[in-house]
């Protein structure tokens, strides 16, 4: 069977486990763990990807995926703001130290390691500015330690920044620039922010994901580049990202699901139960998610076109300060 349903555009780990699990009527999959909690409003799922299947699954590196949503993001109030800086930064930590937070002596080993943060994206296109606009946030301490150590505290970890730009204006790929810059300055540890694509509009501005897999740039649109990962750049890479854009296929699939959803509920209405659930669905057979996702890009001829809402300056600007502080606050 085709699984071209996966082929709809999102980098969002828990997506795919839904879509995949909705396809073929599970509530497991061989291979994939997933766990969720909900507490002052945020809800936190993290996924585990545990064996090649879960992987070949949901193409998706053998890691944890951590998702942690709230609505209206770009709207809270300072308690909740640092509500969800808090959750964000206690699960960066997690990841970085690789460890159960209560081990104090391997956090306090972790907490001396020095790490790079680097914000991937172009800062003159708005949707695609998160990670320059997080890396202008970020405390930087790299150059205190190492030229005016006398004016930080002793304990305090080297953290250094820095915002690539991409192919298109540097002529660079951005896999060779930070090859080279950790090459250079050796720090033990990455921390890569991305602009992500989702396949829901619900989702853009008010989910954050997590990984300790890296990350491939340009994935969620297709338009890959070289990976940044344990693999290619030697030291371990978390990924932190934000859903900005859906292209105009999955928001097409999306409002199809609704319609048909609705569509069965009037059938189902309309014929008073005389028509069984099995010969109902039968009739939408011609809409099966196996072969939608080309059926509406050949229709709507929309391969190129990405969608963003009209407030993405104002959750470019929000989401990036709470990104930041959440880095910061696991990198204290």
């Amino acid at each position: 069977m085709n699984k071209s349903y996966l082929n709809f555009r999102t980098d969002m780990a828990d997506e795919r486990v839904d879509t995949y699990k909705q396809v073929h009527n599970l509530s497991e999959i061989d291979g994939i763990k997933v766990a969720s909690k909900d507490k002052d409003g945020i809800n936190t799922t993290i996924v585990d990807v545990i064996n090649e299947n879960g992987k070949k699954v949901l193409g998706k590196e053998i890691g944890k995926y951590i998702t942690i949503e709230k609505h209206d993001m770009e709207y809270l109030d300072e308690e909740q703001k640092q509500l969800v800086i808090k959750e964000v930064g206690d699960n960066i930590n997690l990841l970085l130290n690789g460890i159960s937070k209560v081990n104090i002596e391997n956090k306090r080993k972790a907490n001396n390691k020095s790490v790079l943060v680097v914000g991937l994206g172009n800062s003159s296109v708005t949707p695609d500015a998160l990670g320059p606009k997080v890396i202008s946030y970020i405390n930087i301490t790299r150059h205190i330690i190492k030229y005016a150590d006398n004016l930080i505290e002793a304990d305090t970890r080297e953290v250094s920044g820095i915002s690539p730009g991409v192919l298109g204006t540097t002529g660079i790929e951005t896999s060779e620039i930070i090859a080279s810059v950790v090459d250079k300055i050796k720090p033990e540890m990455l921390i890569v922010v991305d602009s992500l694509a989702s396949k829901s509009v619900s989702r853009i501005g008010k989910t954050i994901q997590l990984s300790n897999t890296g990350i491939t740039p340009g994935a969620g649109v297709h338009n890959k580049r070289s990976a940044l990962d344990e693999k290619t750049l030697g030291i371990p890479v978390i990924a932190v990202g934000v859903p900005t854009v859906v292209d105009m296929a999955t928001i097409t699939n999306e409002a199809i699901d609704k319609l048909i959803d609705s569509i069965k509920n009037e059938v189902s209405y309309y014929t008073n139960g005389n028509m069984s659930k099995e010969k109902i669905n039968g009739i939408f057979e011609l809409f099966e998610k196996d072969e939608r996702y080309n059926m509406i890009t050949n229709a709507l001829d929309s391969e190129n076109y990405i969608v963003t809402p009209k407030e993405i300056d104002n959750v470019i600007a929000k989401i990036s300060e709470i990104i930041a502080s959440s880095i910061n606050v696991a990198l204290t």
